[in-house]
């Protein structure tokens, strides 16, 4: 069935196929579980790091939420396929199901040819509700009776998620549909997940969302976004006027007051539904967990011609950490630039880690980020949990530090002290001037003390 293999490779085809009846339908539900990615490194092909990874997902505590979880959501469901992290993780996983009486099997790429075959095949006939697997049925497995999938291993890989999502949409007699549990829908910044491809917060999914659902909340979304952009009516004259005249970095005690404050981000953020991020001189930041952004900036200072710049970021071990820019757009038009950015955006990124308002963005600050600011303040000023700075505002900040604000910042000082020397020579020089009185005839020769 090669055409369901696409499904990998284009997510965009989720709701044909399922209409042309290549696929079976699938309802999903979203189960959040505490585990910390944060300091999980990354892989060389951009996932997680896999050691790393089952340490931090691993445990007591998420592998008995898997197990009760799967019990309060399955009812009915005949042939749960389990995708773990490592071998590790799959035999805990396995041990936790069959202590609830569950009988689960499991295969890895360790298990003999025989003994793997022989459970697949227990499996397909139904002797046993549920098979675990690390890396074993990712792709090229046909296993049709599969009737719901169970995500207990986070990834950063669209395909990776796409594939095995996969293994359960596959058509079988009496299978009306396909129901997949994400237990790793909202973990942190950089996983994706089955919302993520419909372009949704996952936080807005409800328990057997449907494709329709889903689908129909992607537009609702879009609409709100179209909305907010065609009721913002700002000048592009005004716009151009004031980015080239107003925003400065001397007004600031502290390069952390700059790089805290978002003032200058309702420039961009009313008239683009995406977290645009001011970092100085009239440029704008829109960046994505993959490492990727778009810039806007003037083509000069002072200049009102503006232009926006698409950044891929390059693997590990390359010269430059970036491919040659692409520019997509050049004009006088402010408001222009930033809605042929934002059309270029929404194609390539994420829609939920670059929409200013997903509810992500209001939750409390992960450690990794204050960490990461903490380094750049003095010991006596150190951000703090209950500061309740917001992930939303953290990552703001992060993004003006990693694109210069604070060497924009240093520039701006020392020319605010330059200016503050001409100033008191000046003042000196018309204090001279004024202590003495004039007399006779306006010549250089009639000044007196």
């Amino acid at each position: 069935m090669a055409k369901s293999e696409d499904l990998a490779n284009n997510s965009s085809d989720y709701v044909d196929m399922i209409q042309e009846n290549w696929l079976c339908d699938v309802i999903f539900t979203t189960v959040q579980i505490k585990a910390d990615l944060n300091t999980v490194g990354t892989a060389a092909n951009g996932d997680f790091q896999t050691a790393a990874l089952s340490h931090a997902v691993n445990t007591d505590q998420t592998n008995d939420l898997l197990v009760k979880s799967w019990v309060a959501k399955v009812e009915g469901r005949k042939s749960t396929i389990v995708f773990c992290v490592d071998l590790n993780h799959v035999t805990n996983l396995t041990a936790r199901f069959r202590q609830y009486g569950i009988r689960a099997e499991f295969v890895t790429g360790d298990t003999p040819a025989r003994v793997r075959s022989a459970r697949v095949d227990a499996f397909k006939k139904g002797e046993f509700p549920v098979l675990l697997n690390c890396g074993v049925f990712t792709e090229g497995t046909d296993i049709p009776n599969i009737d719901c999938v169970l995500l207990a291993r986070p990834t950063k890989s669209r395909n990776l998620l796409v594939q095995m999502i996969g293994r359960g949409m596959r058509l079988h007699l009496g299978k009306a549909n396909c129901h997949i549990i994400d237990m790793v829908s909202a973990l942190s910044t950089g996983v994706v997940s089955t919302p993520t491809l419909f372009g949704l917060d996952p936080a807005e999914v409800v328990d057997k969302a449907d494709i329709k659902v889903m689908t129909e909340l992607k537009e609702r979304k879009e609409q709100e976004s179209k909305r907010e952009a065609e009721a913002a009516e700002i000048s592009s004259v005004n716009v151009s006027k004031t980015l080239s005249g107003s925003i400065t970095f001397t007004d600031y005690d502290s390069v952390h007051d700059l790089i805290a404050d978002a003032s200058t981000d309702h420039f961009v953020r009313r008239i683009s539904p995406f977290a645009w991020v001011s970092v100085g001189e009239g440029k704008f930041i829109l960046s994505t967990n993959s490492g990727n952004y778009l810039s806007i900036e003037p083509v000069k200072l002072d200049d009102e011609l503006f232009r926006a710049k698409y950044y891929r970021k390059l693997p590990p071990g390359a010269k430059s950490p970036y491919a040659t820019p692409k520019v997509l757009a050049e004009g006088e038009s402010f408001e222009h630039i930033v809605h042929a950015a934002d059309t270029f955006a929404a194609d390539a990124f994420e829609y939920m880690w670059i929409s200013k308002n997903q509810s992500w963005r209001k939750s409390p600050a992960s450690r990794a980020q204050l960490d990461f600011l903490n380094k750049l303040r003095p010991k006596e000023d150190q951000l703090k949990p209950q500061d309740l700075i917001t992930k939303g505002k953290a990552a703001d900040m992060i993004t003006r530090i990693k694109h210069g604000a604070k060497g924009k910042y240093e520039k701006a000082r020392a020319r605010q002290r330059s200016d503050a020397k001409s100033r008191e020579r000046a003042e000196l020089l018309q204090h001279k001037l004024h202590g003495r009185v004039r007399v006779g005839p306006l010549s250089a020769q009639t000044f007196v003390d």
